[in-house]
């Protein structure tokens, strides 16, 4: 570590801040608020796969979409069913938990799952019955030894279209999913998925609810202290340049981007911000979330 980066960290110390964060260079702390598909630039936060054969590198969080159905990245691991299939908490939890330990034998960190809008949405066989059976499912993820990522949070329930079939998708914030969420942050998921809806009722809907600082805010106020990661910044062929910084700035954790050159452009638009400290926070978290499931 170079006599820089001690003193920061001694500093960071001595003001209640996280040391490990203070020690970082402003590249390191842009790539670590970066999830990104493979060939993954050096140092993201995060790794998305795909399949079985692509690498899943020790120490680093590695995610997942393994929701069960048609939303299955790795075949030959649980779970066995579609969300809408399960018809009660006990078998759903049941099957969170195999999923769970099974992701962890086979090197993955994090589960991007479970769909917690609501049962009518466009999601078709992705959304349960009820949100307590999805809810059950997070905390089975759990016990397996997984981070559960609920989503797609304030909820799609009401959308028209999923918002991987249309880039302008809108929707509406309802008490009866936020109050699924809220029962995600009170079972003690560590991640919550934001979705690219547009809302009215968060920032008048001029933004998608990924890059809205209302959006945070709202997930704030269920006492959630865990990782906020955007959907999919590939929602769109080319994503803008100005989305890494106004999501990190609107409070996100961390940006996914299947596609690793938009990864490494977020990197770089990145750097800025992560000179002037408007990073650490979201560092932070990324941080104590790789603790608690990669061992880095």
């Amino acid at each position: 570590m170079h006599a820089l980066a001690l003193l920061n960290a001694a500093a960071a110390l001595l003001a209640g801040a996280d040391p490990q964060v203070a020690a970082l260079t402003p590249r390191q702390k842009a790539a670590l608020v970066v999830v990104s598909g493979q060939p993954a630039p050096p140092g993201v936060g995060g790794i998305f796969v795909r399949s079985e054969r692509e690498w899943r590198p020790f120490g680093t969080l590695v995610f997942v979409d393994q929701e069960g159905g048609l939303v299955k990245d790795l075949p030959a691991l649980p779970p066995w069913r579609a969300a809408r299939d399960y018809a009660s908490a006990a078998e759903a939890r049941a099957s969170g938990r195999a999923t769970g330990s099974a992701l962890r034998r086979n090197g993955v960190a994090v589960d991007l799952a479970p769909v917690l809008d609501a049962r009518g949405g466009p999601l078709g066989s992705r959304h349960f019955r009820r949100p307590e059976l999805g809810v059950a499912f997070a905390r089975g993820l759990l016990d397996g030894g997984a981070g559960a990522c609920v989503k797609h949070f304030p909820g799609l329930g009401t959308a028209a279209v999923s918002t991987d079939e249309r880039p302008h998708v809108e929707a509406r914030v309802t008490r009866s999913e936020v109050a699924a969420f809220r029962a995600a942050v009170a079972a003690g998921v560590p991640c919550v998925m934001v979705g690219h809806a547009f809302y009215p009722s968060l920032g008048g809907g001029r933004f998608r609810a990924t890059l809205e600082p209302a959006t945070y805010r709202l997930l704030r106020s269920l006492g959630f202290r865990g990782v906020a990661i955007t959907d999919s910044m590939n929602v769109v062929s080319s994503p803008p340049a100005y989305w890494p910084a106004k999501a990190m700035r609107a409070g996100a954790d961390l940006l996914l981007y299947t596609n690793p050159r938009y990864a490494r452009r977020a990197i770089e638009a990145l750097v800025p911000l992560a000179r002037r400290g408007e990073l650490d926070d979201a560092v932070g978290r990324v941080l104590a979330l790789r603790r608690r499931y990669a061992g880095g």
